[in-house]
């Protein structure tokens, strides 16, 4: 049985809602997330526009991942590695794989890996101004 391809904003919520369970459970990610957001649902809400900007092109996006990103790691005494980016992207792929299959999943995909790659780039270069 196919699965359906990420359509609609409920879609992104879905795979949002489920990726940051996941990510909130897991000993190595858990701890960057647990300790900054407060407010899940809000992050959730936040995090579901993003992608639907990203996706679909067709909402805006508010917000600075980058400066967000960089405050964490400063948060945390500079302790992101790329182990942790690796793991985020692990378990996006795995939780896209488990829900989707199409052309928006695998730009979902490719999205991320290109994001994780331009953040931590973007985060190790904070740390040396």
């Amino acid at each position: 049985m196919s699965k359906p391809d990420i359509k609609t904003r409920e879609d992104i919520y879905r795979l949002v809602s489920k990726f940051y369970a996941k990510v909130r459970e897991d000993k190595d990610l858990g701890p960057f997330f647990n300790e900054t957001i407060k407010d899940w649902d809000a992050h959730l809400e936040h995090l579901t526009t993003f992608w639907e900007s990203s996706l679909f092109l067709k909402t805006r996006y508010y917000g600075n991942p980058l400066e967000a990103h960089v405050k964490v790691d400063e948060a945390h005494n500079n302790s992101i590695t790329d182990l942790h980016f690796g793991l985020w992207l692990n378990l996006w792929f795995q939780t896209i794989d488990e829900l989707f299959e199409g052309d928006f999943a695998e730009n979902a995909k490719r999205r991320a890996r290109k994001m994780g790659t331009f953040l931590y780039l973007k985060i190790f270069e904070a740390r040396n101004k």
